[in-house]
This record gives C-alpha cells, sequence and structure tokens, in this order.
C-alpha cells in the first residue's frame, strides 16, 4: 500500500482471468477481502464507492530481442518488462542506465557511438534481465500461484523455512534484491 497523500494506493493480487468472478461477488465482498487483509484501512475501504475506481494491471515479463538501433538503445521497461516481483524493475532500468554510461562515455564524448557499441549495453545487461524475470517467475509460479490457488492451510516452502531457521541466509535475498545479480557502478 502506498500513500499518496489524498489516497491510498493499494494493491490486490488475483489469479489471471479471475477479475469477472470477482467483480460478480460485489463491491462488498471486494471491500470486505480489502479490510481482511488491511485491517487498519477497514474504515476507509467504504471510499471504493464503485469499480470504476479499481484498476486491473495485467503483468506481463516479456524482452526486446534487440535493444539496438542505430541512434536508439533501449533499456529499463522499454527494453525489458519486468513483474513487481520483488520490486526489481527500477534496480535493473537503474543499472541499464550506469552500464550505458560506462560503455558510451567515450563513443559520446568523439561522436562515434556505432551499433556495436550500443549491443555492448545490452550483451552486458541482458544475462542479469534473464535471471532477474526467471528468479521473478519462479516466485510467481511456485509461491504466489500455490498461494492464489489455495484454499487450505499454507505451509511456507523449503526455501522460506531455511530463512526462517538460518537468518545469515536472508543476506542472499536481500542482496539480489538491493543490488541485483550483477551490480554496475559508475566508473
Amino acid at each position: 500500500m502506498l500513500n499518496r497523500g489524498d489516497y491510498w494506493q493499494c494493491g490486490f493480487v488475483i489469479p489471471k482471468g479471475t477479475l469477472d468472478q470477482l467483480r460478480g461477488k460485489g463491491l462488498p465482498a471486494f471491500r470486505e477481502s480489502v479490510a481482511r487483509l488491511a485491517p487498519f484501512a477497514a474504515n476507509r475501504v467504504g471510499e471504493l464507492h464503485s469499480w470504476e475506481s479499481i484498476k486491473l494491471l495485467t503483468v506481463q515479463v516479456d524482452r526486446l530481442l534487440q535493444w539496438h538501433r542505430p541512434g536508439l538503445l533501449c533499456i529499463g521497461d522499454a527494453a525489458h518488462a519486468m513483474s513487481p516481483v520483488g520490486g526489481v524493475g527500477i534496480n535493473l532500468a537503474i543499472q541499464d542506465a550506469v552500464a550505458a554510461a560506462n560503455l558510451l562515455a567515450a563513443p559520446l564524448r568523439i561522436g562515434q557511438v556505432t551499433t556495436e557499441d550500443l549491443h555492448r549495453v545490452q550483451h552486458r545487461r541482458m544475462w542479469p534481465t534473464r535471471l532477474t524475470q526467471r528468479m521473478q517467475l519462479f516466485i510467481q509460479n511456485r509461491v504466489i500461484r500455490r498461494v492464489l490457488s489455495s484454499t487450505d492451510t499454507l505451509t511456507p516452502p523449503l526455501a522460506v523455512k531455511l530463512l526462517a531457521r538460518f537468518p545469515f541466509l536472508r543476506r542472499i535475498p536481500a542482496r539480489l534484491i538491493g543490488m541485483g545479480v550483477r551490480p554496475e557502478h559508475v566508473r
């Protein structure tokens, strides 16, 4: 949930293709679900007067096959759409920008940027992009999908149990989320 000052923005994850089913249960049932998940907001869910104030964001993880053309380099969301899982899309975009600055500064200074220079940026950033997207899809398919489709009491996956049992392991996902799989540093 994000406090936007004069309103709150909230994400409510549903399985793909179930919006009509959710709407079929009615707005009061939706409000009740939000209040159950965020009890501190229970006295505010009445602000949801109609389905018009509720927007569907469809998530699709993909990437361009080629990030560049003469005179153009796509980075961040323009080159690769990320899942919101982990909130790492902005991190990857900034790392793309840093890698681009590091690799293109010299050719830009002399005014001779080639498509090979642009390709070097894509080549450097493609592996972390692919790996991050794979991790996001793994979490989405193995954890989030399981949670959304279950009506039973859930048990944590082995990875979560290991993180709970061995606190030093928590540094691994924290580092991956915070710094990525190939951190970039301005040179």
